[in-house]
């Protein structure tokens, strides 16, 4: 008898919408990736989700970013490489490199949290 396949709900959902989002309309900032990995260049911009899988952030319109690059969340000093998903105006989509681990995405909840009350 063979196996029947029943279908994830979530197989249909692109990957940056099946994890679970946290708002922190943080400000962080975009660093260019540049010759031997190099930080020539940096972009301010505001995180306004984040999830285990990537972020959505405003940038200005008017600039170009590149597909890849690493973020810095102001007052945590790691940096986490992204690759952009895609792009609406002042709307950038962004996935991780890795997901990152769901106690430094705590941390960064609880930290801005504890800076809005």
């Amino acid at each position: 008898m063979p196996l029947q396949r029943i279908p994830d709900a979530k197989e249909a959902l692109p990957r940056d919408q099946i994890f679970e989002k946290y708002k922190i309309d943080r400000p962080g900032k975009i660093i260019f990736v540049g010759h031997h990995l190099s930080m020539k260049q940096t972009l301010r911009c505001v995180i306004r989700t984040i999830s285990l899988y990537g972020a959505e952030l405003d940038v200005s319109p008017h600039v170009a970013v590149p597909n890849n690059f690493f973020l810095e969340i102001l007052g945590i000093h790691d940096h986490i490489g992204c690759t952009t998903i895609r792009r609406e105006a002042e709307n950038l989509t962004v996935g991780f490199n890795m997901l990152i681990d769901a106690e430094f995405l705590h941390h960064v909840v609880r930290l801005n949290f504890e800076l809005s009350h």
